[in-house]
């Protein structure tokens, strides 16, 4: 197998794109009606039915039974014969994805790629090396017990403290407690890796004092390098946790109060790459775009993440091809393995996905949302495979253990190490993780109709094409990344969402 094509770069039609000249379907760019002749490749193609923007039309006859081909890969196989002009969707096309398998090391010598370009951002320095975007004060709950109590305390030093730092932010969740074995374990390294992030100048883990999260276990996994800009308190001990916390926090201002912006390249930048409420268009559009920016980044010598492994199932031989290594390749081909027998093991189907908003848009498989979200990590080599609440180990392109889900996973980027997110959508979505979290939209009605989400329009790639619509989206990064609120910021939408995977006590 070879690599997929490049994505779309230009529109050459106002009707429809079509990415590979094998393909059997063709994207529609604006809703089409019966009857209408458009042309697709030269070759005049009659629409047969009505279809809507973002929705596939077959551009020759299928056969039932045959496989249909979009990005260039099949994406299903038909279920009935299809003619030229006709609606390709879920009465006429099914999913060809099976459960775990073998892989083959077939490794494909990387692409040469655009030079990066000098861009530059002013962001915050930290003593592990690491660069942050923010220098926030966070509020971690070890369990969901103290999570409003949390909440109060940032809400009443961000009043004390406005203007010394960006922000001081609680993360209030429900667990810490009940829980056993790799479940708990998952809790407290997602929360020690949260409590490690750049964009933290300081943070409190608040604790209650009973819990199976206990405090001081959690401490001891945030790393050295860190632990001088951790406070701790425990509500049980304290003859006043809100007393204790002020006077934690007040330190920590005190400390991060010192701490001042600094110029600095693209090698600095970890960036989290996400989308969430996609449709047809996403990966024509925003999905690529987001490529060109991973690209440019790990080019430079940053760190790029990827993740929501269920949504590379039938795309992922396109990763193991761009192992750096064969200690890559295994690691990457164990995950996907053992992702899909964590579907296997609770009865569902590994296919189950897509969404019914992603249906609604255009998607119709897994296998075509996959091949569209793997867009997102470009064409560098995938340096690193990371389990849940692992940190950023190494420069390049890493793949991050966690689910689709929009708010377990972009927790799972900020924890990390992402000091910014990029998340794409073509149907929209206000939600915001602990970094900021800039939304992509897929196409222009989107953008227009939701400015108060949406920080870049995505579909000027239709217009303009990729390479200027990836300069504008990097100055654009690069102005939030120096301090500009993203929107989920402006809005409040600063959450954070644990993968819960075992029993509950």
């Amino acid at each position: 197998m070879d690599h997929a094509p490049d994505t779309l770069v230009r529109s050459t039609s106002p009707d429809v794109v079509r990415i590979a000249p094998d393909d059997a379907v063709a994207v529609a760019l604006r809703a089409l009606e019966a009857g209408e002749r458009i042309e697709v490749a030269g070759a005049v193609l009659t629409i047969a039915e009505p279809i809507a923007r973002g929705h596939k039309v077959a551009v020759r006859s299928i056969r039932a039974g045959a496989p249909v081909h979009r990005y260039g890969w099949p994406i299903g196989t038909a279920t009935r014969d299809i003619g030229a002009g006709d609606h390709v969707h879920s009465h006429n096309l099914v999913t060809n994805l099976r459960a775990e398998e073998p892989y083959d090391y077939t490794p494909v010598a990387p692409r040469p790629q655009r030079a990066p370009g000098d861009w530059r951002f002013r962001g915050y320095r930290r003593g592990d090396g690491s660069v942050g975007t923010r220098n926030e004060i966070w509020v971690i709950p070890t369990v969901g017990c103290v999570a409003r109590t949390a909440e109060r305390v940032a809400q009443r030093a961000a009043a004390r403290h406005g203007g010394q730092v960006d922000d001081v932010v609680a993360f209030p969740h429900p667990l810490g407690c009940s829980q056993l074995g790799d479940d708990l374990d998952g809790t407290a390294r997602l929360l020690a890796a949260l409590a490690s992030s750049p964009n933290a100048g300081g943070v409190l883990l608040m604790g209650l004092g009973c819990e199976e999260n206990q405090l001081a276990a959690l401490l001891e996994r945030v790393p050295q390098a860190r632990r001088d800009r951790i406070r701790t308190v425990g509500a049980q001990m304290s003859a006043d946790e809100y007393d204790a916390a002020a006077q934690a926090i007040d330190e920590l201002v005190a400390i991060a109060a010192q701490d001042q912006r600094e110029e600095v390249g693209l090698e600095a930048l970890r960036v989290g790459l996400k989308c969430g409420g996609s449709d047809g268009l996403s990966g024509l559009t925003a999905n690529p775009l987001i490529g060109r920016i991973a690209d440019m980044v790990t080019a430079a010598g940053g760190q790029a993440i990827l993740t929501e492994i269920p949504e590379i199932f039938g795309a992922e031989r396109l990763l193991m091809q761009r192992a750096a290594n064969r200690q890559v390749f295994d690691d990457l081909v164990a995950l996907v393995n053992r992702f899909k027998r964590y579907f296997i093991d609770h009865g569902e189907p590994i296919s189950e996905n897509p969404s019914p908003g992603n249906v609604a848009g255009g998607i119709t498989t897994l296998e075509e949302k996959s091949l569209g979200a793997v867009q997102k990590g470009g064409h560098a080599p995938l340096m690193d495979v990371l389990g849940y609440g692992e940190r950023l180990r190494r420069p390049g392109l890493s793949l991050l253990e966690a689910p689709g889900n929009d708010a377990v996973s972009t927790t799972a980027l900020a924890a990390a190490g992402a000091a910014i997110t990029l998340f794409s959508t073509g149907r929209g979505t206000p939600l915001g993780s602990p970094v900021p979290t800039l939304k992509l939209a897929t196409n222009h009605d989107l953008a227009a109709r939701k400015p108060a989400w949406i920080d870049f329009d995505a579909a000027q790639v239709l217009n303009d094409g990729l390479d200027a619509a990836a300069d504008a989206l990097m100055t654009r990064i690069c102005a939030i990344a120096s301090g500009e609120p993203a929107q989920n910021e402006r809005n409040g939408e600063r959450d954070i969402a644990i993968w819960k995977r075992g029993v509950t006590l």
